[in-house]
């Protein structure tokens, strides 16, 4: 991993601001993208949203991950990954509280993105439950890790599946699901001129963008968190995990403004089930041994918080009313107080950390 901290902290500081403008713009303009390919290839929100915004916003978070175990960080790595789910659905209250209109979740008619969640909860499940029961070698990896990525894989084609012909629809509270396919239509009408192939090359440049800028993003971050004494385990925890999640705050905006709720929350779901899989990558790179058994309560705790955020926005969506306090829904300012304590909790728990 580069070692940006002989550049300088002005230096950083300045290389890490220009990547943060580049993703927050790359971000905006992939979510525009994104809901011309929906509309054009007629996938809909949620599968553009998972696969999409999800796949090219967690990219960061790969080179991250990866790079970090590669070069022997491997704590960084899992405790990046860790830290970036939870910051990532903590995300979705932020946009909730700056939109401002009314409950994020009163308006996602798709019910996949249930499905999304539940599943990612049982992922993370499986991780809290190695950590807790210990890990063996096996073939590169870890028994545990090699069963997370055979669940992950079961996952994504449950949801292909499901996508395909969903059991029920949403009704009663909130939009429908015809009322958000007219707003996506809306939106993508300043590009009905354009082809499905000028929106494809424009998303792998804003793709690409998000890629190199956000690797810059995280690794100055960093140089420049690591000065201030806090530790490896609590800077990948928060302040990375915080940094190379811009690109997903940048597009969840972007999509939230524009009204499409279904595209935004799937983002953020289908980031975390990448994330989640990249502990068995960095388990393969990292060497012999197993990952799981350098983890502790410290990686526990991270791993209950962002299933704790999770359940609180799948209640959300469960009730779909129109609740709102601080210019956010209920279940918002749950997920952004149940966070924030959940931070002053790891900053204490940062000594236990492996």
């Amino acid at each position: 991993m580069p070692d940006f901290s002989v550049l300088g902290l002005p230096l950083t500081m300045a290389i890490f601001a220009g990547a943060a403008i580049a993703v927050w713009i790359a971000g905006v303009r992939i979510t525009r993208y994104a809901n011309t390919i929906s509309e054009k290839t007629g996938l809909g929100q949620m599968l553009i949203g998972f696969l999409l915004l999800g796949g090219v916003t967690s990219l960061p978070e790969v080179a991250v991950a990866l790079s970090s175990a590669a070069s022997g960080d491997a704590d960084l790595a899992v405790n990046s990954v860790m830290g970036g789910i939870a910051a990532q659905v903590a995300i979705l209250a932020v946009a909730d509280a700056i939109i401002g209109k009314k409950a994020l979740t009163h308006d996602i008619p798709d019910p996949t993105v249930f499905l999304q969640g539940a599943l990612k909860i049982l992922l993370l499940a499986i991780v809290i439950a190695a950590i807790v029961v210990g890990d063996r070698p096996f073939l590169l990896a870890g028994v545990w890790t090699w069963l997370l990525a055979a669940c992950v894989g079961v996952s994504l084609w449950v949801l292909a599946e499901v996508q395909k012909k969903p059991g029920w629809t949403a009704a009663g509270h909130g939009v429908s699901k015809t009322k958000e396919e007219k707003r996506s239509r809306k939106k993508a009408q300043k590009d009905q001129d354009k082809t499905l192939s000028w929106a494809i090359a424009h998303t792998g440049i804003a793709g690409t963008v998000i890629i190199v800028a956000g690797y810059l993003l995280s690794h100055t971050g960093v140089a420049i968190a690591e000065e201030t004494g806090l530790g490896q385990s609590f800077v990948g925890t928060v302040f990375l995990a915080l940094t190379t999640a811009l690109p997903e705050l940048s597009t969840v905006l972007s999509a939230v403004r524009a009204g499409l709720y279904t595209m935004a929350v799937s983002d953020i779901f289908g980031t975390n089930l990448v994330d989640v899989s990249l502990l068995f990558f960095v388990d393969l790179v990292e060497g012999p041994g197993s990952v799981i058994n350098r983890m502790g309560p410290y990686e526990a705790f991270s791993g209950i918080l962002a299933i704790a955020i999770t359940a609180i926005f799948l209640a959300g969506l469960a009730e779909r009313r129109n609740r709102t306090i601080l210019r956010m829904g209920y279940d918002s300012a749950a997920v952004l107080v149940t966070y924030l304590a959940g931070l002053v909790v790891l900053f204490f728990l940062r000594d236990t950390a492996a």
